[in-house]
C-alpha cells in the first residue's frame, strides 16, 4: 500500500509543469490577492533625509499616523529611483533649505513623487492632509509675522481653537478582525481551490495506470484487492497533502500567513485532503479516457471552489447563495478556518465542520472504492 501511494506521488513531482500549477501558481495568487485587497500592506514612503528641527517634526508626525512605512533615503534621485522600481510606493521631496524657508516666511513647495496606482495616490491623499497639520504652526506664524519665527510658532501650538468636532462610532461585529489580514483570507482561499482542483485533474493518472494495464498486474499479484485499493486511495491522498502543506508552509515563510491553532489547521487540511482525494478516486474510476478526467475535474474543481466560496469571500454571498455554498466541501472548510483565524477557535471549535468534511470524505471513497473495484474485476 505505501509503495502505490510514494509512486503516485513521485509521478505528480515527474512532470515538470506540475512545478508551476502545484507551487508556483497558488502562492503567486496569493501574493496577487494579498497586496489588491489587502490592509496587510503597509505602503512605503520615502523621505529625503533633511538634518533640521522642522524637517524632524514633519517625518515624525508622518510616522506617528501608522498608515505608512517611512524610509529616508539620500537624495531626490534616490527617491525617484525607489519610486521607479517599486521599492517606495511614493516619496516626499523635502527641500534642503525647508527650515530657513519657513523662518523667513517664505513659501515652500513639498514634492509628492508617485507612481500613477490607487494605492500611490490613496497614499498622497494621507500624506496632505498630515503635511497640512504638521505645519499649522508655522503657517500660523507666517499670518502674524510679529516677532520671531520660533515663539509666534511655539505660541501658535499651544493655541486652542474652538470649531466643530465630528464623532465617529461604529455598530455590529466586523466581518473580519483586525488582526487577520487580506494574505490570510487569501490563503485560505486558493490552498482549498488549488487542493481540490489538483486532486481532481490528478485523477488521469488513476486512469492512465489502468489504460496499461498496471491495475491489472497489481491485480494478479499475492497482494489482496483491499491492499491495491487502499493504496490507491492513499496516493490521492498524498498528492493532495502535499499541495496543501507546501501552500501552508510556503504562503506563512513568504507573507507571514497565519492558520491559527496548528492542530485545527493540520486537522482541517488532512480532512479536506480526504475530500478531495476520494473525489479524485471516484472520478479516476468511473471515466475512461484523460481528457475526461483532466476536462471535467477543471470543471469541477473551479465551479465547486466558485460556488463554495474559494474565490469570492462567501462574506460576499446573499443569505440564500451562502446556505447553497454549503452543498460543497470548500464552504465547510472555510468554516473551520474563519473559526480558527477570526475567533481564536481550536480544534474542539471546528469539530462540526471536521465531521461534515469526514462524511464528504467516506461516501466519495466509498463511491470511489465501489468503482474501481468494478473496473479491475470486469
Amino acid at each position: 500500500m505505501t509503495a502505490i501511494a510514494w509512486v503516485n506521488l513521485i509521478r505528480l513531482f515527474r512532470d515538470r509543469s506540475n512545478f508551476f500549477f502545484v507551487i508556483i501558481f497558488p502562492i503567486v495568487l496569493i501574493m496577487v490577492f494579498g497586496l489588491s485587497f489587502g490592509s496587510g500592506f503597509t505602503p512605503r514612503l520615502g523621505v529625503t533625509d533633511v538634518p533640521t528641527l522642522e524637517a524632524a517634526r514633519l517625518v515624525a508626525a508622518l510616522e506617528a499616523t501608522g498608515r505608512m512605512e517611512v524610509v529616508r533615503v539620500g537624495s531626490e534621485a534616490e527617491a525617484r529611483d525607489g519610486v521607479e522600481r517599486g521599492r517606495l510606493a511614493a516619496a516626499l521631496l523635502i527641500p534642503a533649505g525647508y527650515d530657513r524657508a519657513l523662518a523667513s516666511y517664505t513659501p515652500v513647495k513639498l514634492r509628492f513623487v508617485s507612481r500613477d496606482d490607487p494605492d500611490a495616490l490613496q497614499l498622497g491623499t494621507a500624506v496632505r492632509s498630515v503635511v497640512s497639520e504638521a505645519t499649522m504652526p508655522a503657517r500660523a506664524a507666517a499670518y502674524v509675522r510679529e516677532g520671531s519665527y520660533e515663539e509666534l510658532a511655539r505660541r501658535a501650538e499651544l493655541v486652542s481653537v474652538p470649531g466643530i468636532t465630528v464623532s465617529f462610532t461604529t455598530t455590529g461585529n466586523a466581518a473580519v478582525p483586525q488582526n487577520v489580514s487580506s494574505f490570510d483570507i487569501a490563503a485560505t482561499s486558493q490552498l482549498l481551490l488549488f487542493t481540490f482542483l489538483t486532486s481532481l485533474t490528478g485523477a488521469a493518472a488513476l486512469i492512465e495506470t489502468r489504460r496499461f494495464g498496471l491495475s491489472r498486474r497489481m491485480y494478479a499479484t499475492p497482494v489482496s484487492s483491499g491492499t491495491i485499493l487502499l493504496g490507491e486511495a492513499a496516493g490521492r491522498v498524498a498528492v493532495a497533502l502535499a499541495q496543501g502543506l507546501i501552500i501552508m508552509l510556503g504562503s506563512g515563510l513568504l507573507f507571514g500567513v497565519r492558520w491559527g491553532d496548528p492542530l485545527g489547521a493540520g486537522a482541517l487540511l488532512l480532512a479536506f485532503s480526504l475530500v478531495g482525494g476520494g473525489a479524485a478516486m471516484f472520478l479516476g474510476a468511473a471515466l475512461r479516457t484523460e481528457q475526461q478526467a483532466v476536462s471535467l475535474g477543471l470543471l469541477l474543481g473551479l465551479g465547486l471552489g466558485a460556488i463554495g466560496g474559494a474565490m469570492v469571500p462567501i462574506d460576499f454571498f446573499p443569505d440564500t447563495m451562502r446556505q447553497v455554498a454549503h452543498v460543497t466541501p470548500h464552504a465547510w472548510a472555510l468554516d473551520g478556518f474563519a473559526e480558527l483565524l477570526r475567533r481564536n477557535g481550536t480544534i474542539t471549535d471546528i469539530l462540526p465542520q471536521l465531521g461534515v468534511l469526514a462524511c464528504f470524505a467516506a461516501a466519495f471513497f466509498a463511491l470511489g472504492t465501489w468503482r474501481l473495484r468494478a473496473a479491475l474485476t470486469r
